[in-house]
């Protein structure tokens, strides 16, 4: 990513509605999870901390390609942290209990065959892998572009890469969805120019309606066939 964007993501995934949405997703997923976990991409370590709080009983693993945000990672979260690319985990064969990988597999440096079989490679057997990616690939716009994403994903397509990845039990599903229709207005109507990043401050009432109304579509009975985002899970047989 640009550099200015690990900044904004430092600054604001301990507050802003979309950081906060996201963490709750991925806790969710995790919640059968035990024993050494990897944040693979941890970015500067928002997530990490979430966890620590929430499952103290868990032993956290990150990983980083930017120096300086695998040093705020530590900084941040107190997990273990290595500098390393996604596409060459540095770790042994079968090392963690979990892995998670957020917004990841979209970026432009990393190739997403390559790297679901490295996360495969240091999951232990039934080890679970947990997903997050951007959705529908006519959302890309200059966010994408700065964050240097290259490719969007639906469930059907993250479904087939984690089949031909060597993954069982695999589930997907989009999420955020009752707020796309604002995420298409600002992406394709309002957006102005080439480096404008989604991560920003919001005032205070529209960041907790935009986080409540998360909230709400994370309560309904039944998942939306439709969303911003698409959450996977899976496991290595």
């Amino acid at each position: 990513m640009e550099p200015a964007e690990y900044t904004l993501m430092d600054e604001a995934e301990g507050q802003m509605w979309w950081y906060r949405a996201l963490h709750m997703r991925l806790l969710d997923a995790l919640a059968p999870a035990h024993g050494q976990i990897l944040d693979a991409g941890c970015g500067t370590g928002g997530f990490l901390a979430v966890l620590g709080r929430a499952r103290p009983d868990l032993i956290r693993f990150g990983v980083e390609w930017d120096p300086t945000a695998a040093a705020r990672t530590r900084s941040k979260s107190a997990a273990l942290t290595a500098r390393g690319s996604v596409n060459t985990l540095p770790f042994a064969a079968a090392a963690f209990d979990a892995v998670v990988s957020a917004d990841v597999l979209c970026h432009a440096a990393v190739d997403p065959g390559t790297t679901l079989k490295e996360l495969r490679r240091v999951l232990k057997p039934g080890g679970r892998l947990v997903l997050n990616l951007p959705a529908y690939q006519w959302l890309m716009s200059a966010h994408d572009r700065q964050v240097h994403n290259a490719r969007r994903f639906t469930t059907r397509g993250a479904a087939a890469m984690l089949r031909d990845a060597g993954f069982a039990r695999i589930q997907t599903g989009y999420w955020n969805g009752l707020l796309l229709p604002l995420m298409i207005a600002q992406r394709k109507v309002l957006a102005r120019g080439d480096s404008v990043s989604d991560v920003a401050p919001f005032p205070p009432w529209l960041d907790a309606t935009l986080y409540a109304i998360t909230k709400i579509e994370r309560r309904l009975p039944v998942p939306l066939p439709f969303g911003g985002s698409v959450l996977a899970i899976a496991e290595r047989p």
